[in-house]
């Protein structure tokens, strides 16, 4: 048994943290399904920028979409949900035979939306009535802004992927914001099954420290962060108001590990993945990692239900002067920020792919 079956058996969900066109085509994704216990993908503005930049297989669609007179977010909305969807259809019968728990597939409200609490929400609901597939979250940010959004989200009835999390405050607040949705749809009669998931980012924690601290200290405080919010996951599981919810037909809104490739050459290609083994959660995984995951990768150890030695860990780090509270906050601002160049570098590059395409077959 490979170690991605391992995890699965663990009651841990492989995602992979990529998508192509290339991918669905050419029957890839379809084999890490069956060969590496894949059950589920993610998406966002870099990696659909990255994919239409290095390959040319969304040409002629971009040139037929451009000729209808589609541009811009129209026209990437339309090449995204085509991909979308269809992988969605191949994680179906998971999604059909774990009662809704996994199979899913994430699709991003555009990140120039992240201080519009209102056209997230608008644009929520608009995406996932486009897509028509049970199994496809949107994703909204946890900020400030974006909390409410995902509350009326859910109150709503839409599946949502909490995205740019970076502490254990932060994913307390998307919790909190996703059980306010739910109650209020109980309260008002509606079904309380309305699925959701919380990603915290991990690796760019020790990215954003690594020439402040000690080199023993080295890609040891993403890690950290992780475990502390994992106790805080499984806090909010065995509460009064979960159970309350739970009794009345509400999923829980899984924890899911984001950013988990290494970024440190002198670090394991797999840290991340061994290191977070945990039933319940999720592990959304870069295409290069999967593959070493899967050829050597091992299931040593669980993550801890009480948090492990987090606290100890992030109390070095504070003696250290690290401020963790600070660097969640500048992290998920550069996140942001960064999901907004890429959309703008994806807006760029969609114009001047249709321009040289409409040029090289004029009409």
């Amino acid at each position: 048994m490979n170690a991605t079956q391992q995890l699965h058996d663990l009651g841990q969900s492989l995602w992979l943290d990529n998508i192509t066109r290339g991918l669905l085509a050419s029957g890839t994704l379809g084999r890490y399904i069956r060969e590496f216990a894949v059950t589920g993908l993610t998406s966002n503005p870099t990696i659909f920028d990255q994919a239409i930049k290095s390959a040319g297989s969304y040409d002629d669609a971009i040139r037929k979409k451009a000729d209808e007179g589609k541009s811009g977010e129209a026209l990437f909305f339309e090449l995204a949900l085509e991909d979308l969807t269809q992988a969605a259809d191949l994680f179906r019968p998971v999604h059909d035979a774990t009662g809704g728990v996994d199979g899913w597939v994430s699709l991003e409200v555009s990140p120039l939306l992240a201080e519009d609490t209102a056209g997230s929400i608008k644009a929520a609901a608009q995406l996932h009535a486009r897509a028509q597939r049970p199994n496809l979250f949107i994703k909204i940010p946890g900020t400030p802004a974006g909390n409410p959004a995902i509350e009326e989200a859910i109150f709503a009835g839409v599946p949502i992927n909490v995205t740019l999390l970076f502490s254990r405050e932060h994913y307390i607040a998307s919790a909190e914001a996703y059980m306010r949705g739910i109650e209020r749809r109980i309260a008002a009669g509606l079904e309380p099954k309305v699925a959701s998931v919380a990603s915290i980012f991990v690796s760019r924690w020790d990215a954003a420290v690594k020439d402040k601290v000690r080199f023993e200290y080295h890609n040891r405080l993403g890690i950290a962060v992780a475990m502390r919010t994992y106790k805080a996951y499984r806090d909010l599981l065995a509460s009064e108001r979960w159970r309350k919810l739970a009794a009345s037909g509400a999923m829980p809104q899984r924890l899911l590990w984001a950013s988990t490739g290494t970024k440190d050459p002198a670090a394991s290609d797999v840290l991340y993945i061994e290191a977070l083994a945990a039933p319940d959660t999720i592990n959304t995984i870069p295409e290069k990692t999967l593959l070493a995951f899967a050829e050597h990768g091992k299931v040593k150890n669980v993550l801890p239900a009480d948090g492990g030695d987090a606290e100890a860990v992030l109390a070095d780090f504070t003696r250290d002067g690290v401020d963790d509270k600070a660097i969640a906050a500048r992290l998920q601002r550069e996140g942001t920020e960064a999901f907004a160049k890429s959309w703008s570098d994806l807006m760029s590059r969609i114009a001047s792919k249709s321009e040289a395409l409409a040029s090289a077959h004029p009409a």
